[in-house]
């Protein structure tokens, strides 16, 4: 079972990926929404927010928190760590119910090429 450092690395690569990426990925994460991910096997959610290609003020709070983000991601820590990674396609976890989102239409396609 992952961890919360693991799990709060993992953001934190997301993020470094990014804002390191190529012009095409990097537009397609030009949103600027307030994000959640919810770490269901340890009770904590990561809120922050997309804004320019980056995922800035991340924070981490217990449970779920009462304000709904605009995008929602929810999963179990070993999966935010195989998707990070790449080992877990994001499609495939969607698909399956691993990973649950929670955003409007046009988020939900332009994620997708970023996660």
């Amino acid at each position: 079972m992952a961890t919360i450092e693991e799990c709060r690395s993992a953001l934190d690569r997301l993020a470094q990926n990014l804002a390191g990426a190529d012009e095409t990925l990097r537009s397609a994460a030009m949103l600027d929404r307030s994000l959640s991910c919810h770490v269901t096997d340890l009770d904590v959610t990561f809120v922050g927010h997309l804004r320019e290609g980056r995922l800035k003020e991340v924070r981490t709070v217990p449970g779920v928190p009462e304000q709904r983000a605009e995008i929602g991601l929810e999963m179990t820590g070993d999966d935010l760590l195989a998707l990070v990674d790449g080992r877990l396609p994001f499609a495939r976890a969607w698909a399956s119910g691993r990973v649950k989102l929670r955003a409007g239409l046009i988020d939900v396609l332009r994620l997708r090429s970023i996660l």
